[in-house]
């Protein structure tokens, strides 16, 4: 089978769907690889590292018209105007915007969405969400430390003791738990919060304080075990006490890192204004949901996140608070993160490519069946 890997396009992204290390298990497996010249390069791995191990370094037009394309993103329109009719497409997709599910199905291609897999112990390995949400978690954290006007640990020296710096973080999924680990690295005093009481056990291994928020009703201790893994909308009444507690912990601390998202929804607003206003100078707000949130007043199709004042892709200071709106925290360690998202649709191919290299979509197999987005020329999921 002919494997693609073209460059990905858009802004601010680094990343790249196939690696040397993969690319050689791909070749070794019979396929014919080609991989558009540069396609690695933002990320660390130079053409000359495809070409050793039986890549073929072609231009876009070849590595977008193979059998089957792995990207990054979902293609432009000019990248899907350049795929064969037919041809399979593996990537993030964005599987909960039905405008896109139809660009792509109009477009004639067969194509995947791995942010649709489920979250079962069979699909971690190629969980795409869960691996760039550990990076995300881990360069907020950093991206904090280097906005931020003091130290993070406590520090005794002969000027005098440093205060440790008070961090929360809000939302304990994959990038959330992986925020309080490397927050605790650096010597920070953390508390996390989350809908989940399930949690709480993995925040407090990690070294963090849980603030808990009590349900007082049915609906809302239902709401709050989720489901597949996910977060649900907690009930008006639980998220105003929430809000209560968010905003006395806000004002105490120096970095807040906020990470909740919920699939086809706009995320949830966790800090408002009233508590940016509260918080103290200098502190440094993190917003891992900026261009996912409600659309920003006055700016039609820009999109916020769990604050209302993040602006997507901007650095910004509000009443003497930072506020960091990037839309992509993966792609700023992008060797890393190239190296596992290639992994993950490494196996996910294990599924829809037999031994022999022969296309096999088997709409038995639960995979394969929630990740397929569009085939023959028809909208193969509910999208939004």
């Amino acid at each position: 089978m002919h494997i693609g890997v073209p460059a990905e396009t858009r802004t601010h992204e680094a990343r790249v769907a196939a690696t040397p290390e993969t690319v050689k298990k791909y070749v070794g497996s019979g396929h014919r690889v080609t991989v558009e010249r540069g396609a690695g390069g933002a990320a660390s791995f130079p053409d000359e590292q495809f070409a050793a191990v039986g890549a073929e370094l072609v231009d876009a037009a070849t590595a977008l018209g193979a059998e089957l394309v792995l990207k990054v993103q979902s293609p432009n329109e000019t990248e899907l105007a350049q795929m064969k009719r037919g041809a399979v497409l593996v990537g993030m997709l964005d599987p909960f915007n039905a405008d896109n599910a139809a660009r792509l199905a109009s477009a004639g291609v067969t194509a995947f969405a791995l942010e649709a897999a489920p979250r079962t112990t069979r699909a971690q390995s190629l969980d795409v969400l869960s691996s760039q949400a550990n990076i995300a978690g881990y360069k907020a954290v950093l991206l904090a430390a280097d906005l931020y006007p003091r130290f993070m640990p406590m520090l005794m020296t002969a000027a005098g003791t440093v205060k440790a710096a008070r961090v929360l973080i809000l939302g304990a999924g994959v990038a959330g738990l992986q925020a309080i680990a490397t927050a605790r690295r650096l010597g920070a005093v953390i508390e996390a919060s989350d809908v989940r009481p399930a949690v709480k056990e993995q925040i407090e291994s990690l070294g963090g304080k849980f603030i808990d928020v009590p349900y007082e009703t049915d609906e809302e201790r239902e709401a709050a075990e989720g489901v597949g893994g996910y977060a649900r909308p907690m009930p008006a009444s639980w998220l105003a006490r929430q809000a209560l507690q968010v905003n006395e912990r806000a004002k105490q601390a120096d970095i807040v890192i906020t990470t909740a998202l919920i699939p086809g929804r706009d995320a949830p607003t966790l800090l408002s204004e009233l508590a940016v206003q509260a918080m103290r100078p200098g502190s440094v707000i993190i917003d891992l949901a900026a261009g996912r949130g409600a659309e920003l007043a006055g700016q039609p199709g820009v999109r916020g996140g769990n604050c209302p004042l993040t602006e997507p892709d901007k650095v910004v200071v509000k009443h003497g608070v930072t506020i960091v709106g990037h839309t992509n925290l993966p792609a700023m360690v992008a060797a890393d993160a190239s190296s596992l998202y290639a992994r993950n649709l490494l196996d996910f191919l294990k599924l829809i490519v037999t031994k022999e290299g022969a296309l096999n979509i088997d709409m038995t197999d639960d995979i394969v069946a929630a990740t397929l987005l569009a085939r023959d020329g028809a909208v193969a999921r509910k999208a939004a």
